[in-house]
This record gives C-alpha cells, structure tokens and sequence, in this order.
C-alpha cells in the first residue's frame, strides 16, 4: 500500500490549521506543510501569538512547528513535494467543535473519509486511512463514496442547528405561559430517544458551518426540485434569525420603548466562549437591531479583537450601508466594568465562564437606574436571586424572572420599522 510520507494543505485557517497541527503531533514521521496566500496568517502561525484561539492549540503547534509542521506561502512547492493534498484529493469532512476542536481532533466521534468508487479513488482512501489509524481506532474510521461523505457533513450540522431553532422556538412558548425552558430542555433531553445535547435555549445559533451548511442543503434541494425539503431546512434559519430579533426587540421594549441615545453594554462577541470567531455571530444581529434604534452600545469580549468587531459591524448588511455610524454608536472596551459604567443595560451574549463571576454590586453601582440585565446565555440563573436583592430587573431567554419586575408587554416582532429587521431573503451559498 502507498506509503504517505508528505501532507500539503490549502489553507491556514479554523479547520486547515488546528487539523494539520494535530497529524503533525500524531504522526511525527510525517511532514506536514501548511500552506495560504495570506502572507500575514502564516507569519502569525509561525510566531508566538497564533492567528485564532483555540484551547490546547498553542501547545500542539509549538510541539511539531519547525520539526514536522510548516507554514508556508510557498503553495507550488508544497503541492509538488506532497503525496497526499488536504482539500483536492479526497472528501475528509471535518465535524469539529470550536472551544473544543483540539480535543475532537485527538478523539473524534468518528472520521468520514470518501472517494471516488475507482481503483484510485479507493486506494487513496487507504492511504488516508492509515494516517489517521495513527490515533484513532478503525471502528471510527468511516469510509463512504463523496456524495455520501458531503451529504453526511451537510446533514450533521442541519440536525444539530435544528435542534438549537427547536428548543429557541420553545423558549419563546415558555417566556408566553411562565414555563421554563431550562426544565422542560431537561425533562425532553432525559428521554433516551432525544438526548439532551443541543437543548440550549439562547440568543441563536452562529459560526461558520451551521447555516452555511444549512443554506447548502435548501440550495441543493431548490436545484433538485425537491421544495418541500428546502421550505423546511429553511424554516432551521427563519426560526433562528426570529430568536435574535425577538431578542433585540425585548431589549428595546424593556427599555420603556426606546433605546436612542441610550448606553448598553454589550458583554460577549464571539459565536460563543473559547474562541476569538465572531462568524455569523448573534452578537453581530443583535448589535445591528440596537445600533438600528440609535442605541450607544460599549461591547466587551475577552478574546475578539477591536478592530474584529469593528470590521464585522461595518459590513454593509450590517451597518446599512452607513460605516460612519459605527464609529458613532460603537465603543469597544477591554474591561468589562468600563463598558458597564453608567449603562441603562447589560447584555449577555456569549457564555464566556468570566460573565458568571463578574462583580455584580459593584456593576449596579456604576449604572444608571432602573438597570437591566438581559441573559442572552442563561449564564446567570444560578444568580438570580442576589441579582434582584442587588436590584437589578433581570430578563432571560425562555423564563419569566420575577413577576415584580417594572412591567414588560411583548411586542409582536416584525412590528418594528424595517430597519430591525434582519434580510429575509433566502441566501443561496
């Protein structure tokens, strides 16, 4: 069997980069190149500070780079020089976690290989495969032809977006009845049949991969004239696009209506904790619906970079075309105290752990009254009741706190200008 003794792979980013890492750490009799036309990331992953954060990733890199694990820009020489090339040879669908990738890379559920059902095809899947027999036991180890393999990471990350727009659709049922959505996500997750992953209720879904990947599997259907099948993957997006509005809107209804002029402190800004990717972030949204009303917002996250958030808030569909009023509306801060002075609100959207263990009275002390606490996470239920003895009025998603808090009449979303809301328009990837 052919022996693989150099891998190349296109591309130093989120999947390319921790993936490569981890074979080099594994494999230390194989000669990994990575390889990108952005000169300033491959400088970055040959430094000491890498180009994303990732826990455990830093250690795995410092431990191969300069052995056998490269960063190149040089692509030509990396692609001759390889007998195997990530990306252009066969489908190797990643099902990684970020916050976690390090850990699903060196214990994976399982690791999808497919190719083409020829000769070549197959003994390129052999070759692949005895790399990761490396590390990874061959029960886990599945083989498949490509259109299974793609269709099987489509798939994958439609089911685990599904059950997120799920329980948020139940959340906003609980918030309507007085129901929690904490207990009824744990009465319906210990039926053996449903589990209990994926059951939390929060501000939506974000990343690279769950509506990209959804959005492929509506356009793959809509190509195959398969309608149904794409109405219904596209309702995953809808309901998840409707949980940050919904969001956003209780904010601005809480805030007695309006939220001009007024300054919120937005905690959290990455897709969520343990990593610097704010990709599709519900952050982003709910930042665009409050900037839309003229709120001040002072936004704090402890490991995505200024000008990050700068960049995303000003992307056209999220700054409506109108930059500048970024630089207006928007501060970002590097403590979370300072983005809490004199605040109406605090905002909690991304479940970092640091949130949970924040200085609340001396938080309130520095706000304006009444002030607000809006949990976007649910980070802070275990907290609750020192919060409202602090005297703080406290919102989360899916439970009423307190029925003693200043009244709260929802609105019917969509009610709003059209500014807040977000496109409706199904994007085709």
């Amino acid at each position: 069997m052919f022996e693989i003794k150099r891998i190349c792979c296109i591309g130093a980013g989120y999947v390319g980069g921790p993936t490569c890492s981890v074979i080099a750490q594994m494999c230390p009799e194989i000669t990994v190149t990575v390889v990108d036309v952005n000169e300033t990331r491959i400088k970055a992953w040959n430094s000491d500070t890498l180009p994303i954060y990732e826990p455990g990733l830093k250690e795995v890199v410092e431990s191969c780079r300069g052995k056998n694990l490269f960063f190149s820009t040089d692509i030509p020489s990396a692609i001759k020089d390889a007998d195997l090339v990530f990306i252009s040879v066969l489908s190797n669908p990643e099902f990684l976690a970020e916050g976690t990738a390090v850990r699903d890379l060196k214990e994976p559920d399982r690791v999808l290989i497919g190719g083409d059902e020829t000769p070549e095809g197959q003994r390129a899947i052999k070759a692949l495969c005895a790399v990761y027999e490396h590390w990874v036991p061959k029960s886990r180890i599945i083989t498949t032809n490509t259109w299974s393999s793609e269709l099987s990471k489509l798939a994958a990350n439609a089911f685990l977006a599904q059950r997120i727009s799920s329980i948020n659709s139940i959340s906003a049922l609980c918030e309507a009845t007085g129901a929690d959505v904490e207990e009824v996500a744990k009465a319906i997750g210990m039926d053996q049949r449903i589990g209990s992953k994926f059951l939390k209720a929060s501000v939506g879904f974000g990343g690279s991969c769950f509506q990209k990947d959804v959005l492929n599997l509506v356009y793959l259907c809509e190509a195959l004239n398969l309608p149904e099948v794409a109405s219904y993957w596209q309702q995953v997006i809808d309901m998840n696009e409707y949980q940050r509005r919904r969001f956003a809107c209780r904010i601005i209804d809480c805030l007695f209506n309006t939220v001009t002029g007024k300054k919120i402190a937005l905690l959290g800004f990455s897709f969520k904790k343990d990593t610097g990717d704010t990709r599709s972030s519900s952050s982003i949204y709910i930042s665009k619906y409050l900037m839309d009303e003229g709120a001040k917002l002072f936004i704090y996250d402890p490991k995505v970079l200024k000008q990050q958030i700068i960049y995303d808030l000003s992307q056209p569909s999220i700054s409506e075309d109108n930059p500048e009023r970024v630089s207006e509306l928007v501060t970002v801060t590097s403590d979370p105290y300072e983005a809490c002075q004199s605040a109406h609100a605090l905002v909690i959207c991304t479940e970092w752990d640091m949130f949970r263990e924040l200085d609340y009275e001396k938080i309130y002390k520095k706000m304006l009254k009444p002030a607000f606490i809006f949990d976007g996470r649910r980070v802070l239920d275990h907290l609750h009741a020192e919060l409202q003895s602090i005297g703080f009025q406290i919102e989360t998603i899916g439970k009423k706190v307190t029925s003693a808090r200043i009244p709260y009449t929802p609105a019917i979303v969509g009610s709003r200008t059209a500014s807040t809301e977000p496109p409706t328009k199904k994007a085709k990837a």
